[in-house]
C-alpha cells in the first residue's frame, strides 16, 4: 500500500477528530429499505456470509439530476427480483447523487453479480451514475468514504481489502475509469486511513 501522509498523520488527528462525527453516526444516517418503500427479502432463501470485504461498483447508467433515488430503489428492487431471479437488489448499500445512503440487500446475506467473481464475505457499494461517462460528486466520494470507514470498524476489513469490482474480475469497467482512478491511486484507503485514525483518537 502506497500511503505517504502517514508520517504526518498525527499531526492531523485532533483536527479530524474534532471535526468528524463518529462512526456510529454513520449507520444511523443510512435510510433504511422500510423508509424508501422496499420490501425484505425472504431471508430462507438467502446465502449467508461474513463481511471481509468492502467493494466498490457503479450504477454503470445514466442518473439525471432531479432523479428520484427512492423510486430508481423500488424499481431496482422489482427488476432484480423478477428480472434476475436475485435474492434482492445485488448491492447492500446505494449512494445517490447528493451524497444520501440508502440500505439495499441486508448485510448480512451475500450479494449477486452479472460477472464471474463470488461476491461472499464482500460488503457491495454501489454509486449512482455511469462514471465511464461522468466523474463523481464530492458528496459522493466523502459519503463512499464514511460508509467505508464504518463498515471497516465495524467488520475489522483491512485497507488493503478495501477494492472495486473491476479488481475481483476482468470481464467489467465497473466502477468506471473515473470512479476506479480514486480506487487505483489509494485515495479511499487513505481517507479511510484517516477517518479510523481519527475514530481512534476519538475514543481515547
Amino acid at each position: 500500500m502506497r500511503f505517504p501522509f502517514l508520517p504526518c498523520l498525527a499531526l492531523l488527528l485532533p483536527l479530524w477528530a474534532h471535526a468528524a462525527e463518529p462512526l456510529n453516526s454513520v449507520e444511523r444516517a443510512i435510510v433504511p429499505v422500510s423508509a424508501w418503500g422496499g420490501t425484505p427479502a425472504d431471508a430462507s432463501k438467502a446465502r449467508r456470509h461474513a463481511i471481509t470485504r468492502i467493494t466498490l461498483h457503479h450504477q454503470g447508467e445514466p442518473f439525471k439530476p432531479g432523479t428520484d433515488p427512492q423510486a430508481y430503489l423500488r424499481r431496482l428492487q422489482s427488476w432484480s427480483r423478477a428480472s434476475k431471479g436475485w435474492l434482492d437488489i445485488p448491492y447492500h448499500y446505494v449512494i445517490d447523487l447528493d451524497g444520501r445512503m440508502y440500505e439495499a440487500r441486508h448485510i448480512d446475506y451475500a450479494g449477486d453479480t452479472n460477472t464471474d467473481y463470488d461476491p461472499s464475505g464482500h460488503a457491495l457499494i454501489e454509486v449512482v451514475g455511469n462514471f465511464e461517462e461522468v466523474e463523481p460528486n464530492q458528496a459522493q466520494l466523502d459519503a463512499v468514504v464514511e460508509l467505508m470507514a464504518m463498515l471497516a470498524a465495524k467488520y475489522k476489513v483491512s485497507l488493503d481489502d478495501i477494492r472495486s469490482h473491476r479488481d475481483h474480475s476482468d470481464n467489467t469497467v465497473c466502477p468506471g475509469a473515473n470512479l476506479y482512478r480514486y480506487v487505483k491511486e489509494d485515495y479511499f484507503r487513505h481517507k479511510v486511513a484517516l477517518r479510523l485514525a481519527g475514530e481512534q483518537a476519538r475514543s481515547r
